[in-house]
């Protein structure tokens, strides 16, 4: 069963994923090996589509595939969405997630907040979050995510 203590744990995951993917960006091949390997290990991809919204996404706002959640976190020459520049290669420093609410079902659940992401200046955005989780082989997994950046009157 899900409990928030494993919530908690996967978003720490992925937030230090995004973190780690940053530290590698002058190192194409490692970056892009670690993350193919963060996607596979964090997003329920290998059970078919997922639902992912990124922040920064406008032309191909939806991304249902690895090709595509590839792209948008890495981005480079050879971006499968060319509006892609690599969200995770600012790079961020530090990723904070704070839940404002969670639903937990037996093999299933959905947190959403905000985050915060810390670049090498010490600036941090604070981001919206929803995302779905699924219990697989007692291990959580990602199949819906979307982000967006607060409201600007």
């Amino acid at each position: 069963m899900i409990t928030l203590d494993l919530i908690e744990s996967a978003q720490k995951k992925w937030g230090d994923g995004i973190v780690k993917i940053g530290s590698l960006k002058n190192d194409y091949k490692l970056c892009k090996e670690f993350t193919s390997s963060f996607l596979n290990d964090t997003y329920s991809l290998k059970e078919g589509k997922i639902l992912f919204k990124p922040t920064k996404a406008s032309d191909e706002q939806f991304r249902p595939n690895y090709d595509m959640a590839l792209s948008y976190f890495i981005g480079g020459k050879d971006s499968f969405c060319s509006e892609d520049e690599g969200f995770a290669m600012k790079p961020w420093v530090k990723v904070l997630f704070e839940n404002s609410g969670v639903i937990i079902e037996k093999n299933r659940a959905i947190a959403m907040g905000n985050y915060f992401f810390t670049d090498s200046n010490g600036n941090t955005i604070k981001v919206e979050y929803s995302f779905g989780y699924k219990l697989i082989d007692s291990k959580l997994y990602i199949d819906l995510h979307h982000s967006s950046l607060p409201f600007n009157h």
